[in-house]
């Protein structure tokens, strides 16, 4: 995000290169760089004449360099955009030349969303002798709840950690898809709102009381009547709780539960960095390593091995979402 900020603060200061070569796996800052670019280098009157928007499966890279070439019409810049760039990635290389050598009076963005060019090449490192060579890493899981709150502390709002907890649950490490959910909050909660976990339920669709971290929280917990309360819900609501996906879930909990279990530093701070997890998960997770030990932990990976080879067919045949829970629950209880 810094590095973000950074880009767009010198475009505000009037330092506005030739190139800016947008790539990475998180499309988010790729969007919101080529946006903020195609919205504010030129002018209403500017863009007429002097913006173009180009999309990657539509072009070729001769025609890309042949319009950053271009010189404006009245105007002391052109903007040229390539949009969903990936698409020329077995020709991308032929823009050496024009990298090697740009139009200064040009505004060339490339927007290579969900990979990388190789910075080893010579072409790719020029980018920086003229222009932004941006990558856009993907977010680790377990910092995106910092992000939302850095997100919403910037637009004037509050999130409570459960509230952060359900969105990252359902969402992972989309930005994208979170944005746009965050949005949506703002539109109907005035600014100064700190975001609840009933605001989350009534206006994104997540139930605060049957998702994954509930689950999760019973079975640290060893609370056998509200696990079975929230796999029932889960097997009666197979659209939004898809069974692959709970797997998942339960399985990265339990292989970070037998990382626990190895720990010398068990305190907070080193649970924290060493798993991988949100600091607000810490305290279930040393529950959790009372209530399972390491013996039982390898059993329930293994058990969770079998179940999602089932659910898949393999093993087994026509058991419902809500048996293979049950099996589950019983195996893990036991």
């Amino acid at each position: 995000m810094d590095e973000v900020l950074k880009i767009i603060n010198d475009i505000k200061s009037g330092n506005i290169k030739p190139i800016y070569f947008l790539m990475g796996e998180e499309p988010y800052y790729i969007d919101k760089l080529t946006e903020y670019i195609e919205d504010n280098i030129l002018s209403e009157d500017e863009k007429g004449f002097n913006q173009m928007v180009m999309y990657g499966r539509d072009t070729t890279v001769d025609d890309i360099v042949s319009n950053a070439k271009r010189y404006p019409m009245m105007a002391e810049r052109q903007v040229v955009i390539v949009k969903e760039a990936q698409e020329l990635v077995k020709t991308i290389d032929k823009i050496e030349s024009y990298i090697d050598n740009p139009q200064p009076t040009t505004v060339l963005v490339i927007a290579y969303k969900y990979k990388s060019v190789d910075k080893r090449k010579k072409w790719v490192k020029n980018i920086t002798k003229h222009g932004v060579l941006f990558e856009s890493v993907k977010l680790k899981e377990y910092k995106v709840g910092e992000w939302v709150k850095r997100v919403l502390q910037g637009r004037g709002y509050g999130i409570e950690p459960k509230a952060i907890v359900m969105l990252v649950e359902f969402l992972g490490n989309d930005l994208s898809r979170i944005a746009n959910e965050i949005t949506k909050l703002e539109i109907i909660l005035p600014k100064g709102s700190v975001i609840s976990p009933n605001d989350i339920e009534v206006n994104i669709g997540i139930s605060k009381d049957y998702n994954v971290f509930e689950l999760r929280k019973a079975l640290g917990d060893r609370n056998e009547l509200r696990a079975f309360q929230i796999v029932n819900y889960f097997a009666n609501n197979p659209k939004d709780n898809p069974m692959v996906l709970v797997i998942a879930q339960l399985f990265s909990f339990y292989s970070n539960l037998l990382s626990l279990h190895g720990l010398k530093d068990k305190s907070p701070g080193n649970i924290a960095k060493t798993l991988g997890v949100n600091p607000y998960f810490v305290n279930d997770y040393v529950l959790a390593a009372k209530n399972y030990p390491m013996k039982k932990v390898s059993a329930i990976i293994s058990s969770l091995r079998d179940i999602d080879g089932k659910s898949k067919g393999v093993g087994a045949a026509n058991l419902s979402d809500a048996d293979l829970y049950k099996e589950l629950l019983v195996k893990i209880f036991i």
